[in-house]
């Protein structure tokens, strides 16, 4: 009767444990473009974001199936018409030359303004800052962007430093694919992950 019972506790503690950890998992919305996101700054930063314990969600323009420069594919099942910014912890914007439709985009623009207004952490890759200066949420940060891009951090009052990776309170920058491991992996510590 005795095993039964420690049996019975041991069972409780992992289940709790487990329950524990799924709630405390962080939130983090990724936004694409529906077409010609830049392949490895999207799959390398979800990647890495999943693999630090956060859950990601995905959002673009549009639902269905968005394409990546190089071909890549992912069935996106979120409008960024229908997300609430309340629900996440984190807001991350991906480049690649479609990412400029996000950047003409009034809903993708404010999505940006109320995340910073709430507090979240917010990250931009490639050319997706200019979403950031656009947003107002540059001023006075230091930020980095493809470096042709550079006069879009400026224009909206941020500190262009050129950097592949460049982290400012709770927001974080990276200038292209290259630096798409680490970016994933600053937003994750800014999410109070141990890596």
């Amino acid at each position: 009767m005795r095993r039964v019972y420690i049996l019975i506790v041991l069972l409780l503690m992992i289940f709790f444990e487990a329950t524990s950890y799924s709630q405390s998992a962080k939130r983090v919305l990724v936004v694409i473009a529906p077409v010609n996101f830049r392949d490895e700054e999207f799959f390398e930063t979800k990647k890495e974001l999943t693999a630090c314990g956060a859950k990601v969600d995905v959002a673009s323009l549009t639902k269905g199936i968005a394409r990546g420069m190089l071909g890549g594919t992912y069935n996106v099942d979120l409008s960024v018409n229908e997300v609430d910014v309340e629900d996440y912890d984190a807001v991350v914007f991906i480049g690649g030359v479609g990412a400029r439709s996000l950047i003409e985009s009034p809903t993708v623009i404010n999505l940006a303004k109320q995340a910073y207004k709430d507090g979240k952490i917010i990250g931009a890759i490639c050319i997706a800052p200019t979403i950031l200066s656009r947003a107002g949420v540059l001023y006075g940060k230091k930020a980095t962007i493809w470096a042709s891009m550079a006069h879009e951090i400026k224009k909206g009052g941020g500190i262009y430093t050129g950097r592949s990776v460049e982290v400012d309170g709770r927001i974080v920058t990276a200038n292209g694919p290259w630096a798409a491991r680490n970016f994933g992996s600053a937003i994750c510590k800014l999410l109070g992950y141990r890596l």
